[in-house]
């Protein structure tokens, strides 16, 4: 979602309480922290790779130094929604579609931010993972190395496995996360080596965006 959208959000009744500050890099975000408390951060995952990891890596690094803060994701679509619902180690405080209706946009954000001192258990949050549909350790080492860059034959030879087996195992990863190509299984593998894996949370006021 870019800036106007976000400010176009932000500017209808059902959020008018809340005060929105917009940053596209994480250091000017950084900066505003040792004098703004904010009550939620915002990210929009952007459709470039390298945006995108950096976006995850902020994330990442908020969780650790700024547990209390809120951290809802704008993923690109509903395939992304679902990749980091399904991979995040950490529980989000929610995860929303860019390309649901701005209906539907303003109602999940409404929700989120509804919710000040528990992670939210509704459906804009978390997806039921049922336990045959998690990544085995297997799967989720594949798409650990292949964030890295790893090809098939080099993953073959760090996890002493033969390629085929590899090449199975990443088949049923793909299955098991509903995409169907190595584009939409680099996204997974980008989400599941860059999300943080713990999280607690108190209530603050402020809320930043980042597009």
């Amino acid at each position: 979602m870019s800036a106007v959208g976000l400010k176009h959000l932000f500017a209808l009744p059902a959020l008018s309480r809340y005060q929105m500050h917009l940053f596209s890099r994480f250091d000017s975000f950084k900066d505003a922290l040792s004098h703004t408390s904010f009550f939620a951060v915002i990210y929009s995952l952007s459709d470039a790779r390298e945006e995108r990891l950096n976006c995850l890596a902020s994330l990442r690094d908020l969780t650790f130094t700024h547990a209390d803060i809120q951290r809802i994701v704008l993923a690109s679509d509903e395939v992304e929604a679902r990749l980091v619902s399904y991979l995040s180690p950490s529980r989000l405080h929610g995860i929303i579609s860019k390309s649901a209706s701005l209906e539907r946009l303003l109602e999940g954000m409404v929700v989120l931010l509804g919710e000040t001192h528990r992670v939210n258990d509704s459906m804009y949050n978390h997806c039921h993972v049922n336990q045959n549909r998690m990544l085995s350790p297997t799967e989720r080492a594949i798409l650990r190395y292949m964030s890295f860059g790893y090809s098939i034959p080099e993953i073959a030879a760090q996890l002493e496995r033969n390629i085929k087996t590899i090449r199975a195992h990443k088949f049923n990863a793909m299955v098991k996360l509903g995409v169907n190509s190595d584009v939409g299984l680099l996204d997974a593998a980008d989400i599941l080596a860059h999300l943080p894996a713990w999280e607690s949370r108190r209530s603050v006021l402020n809320v930043a965006a980042f597009s």
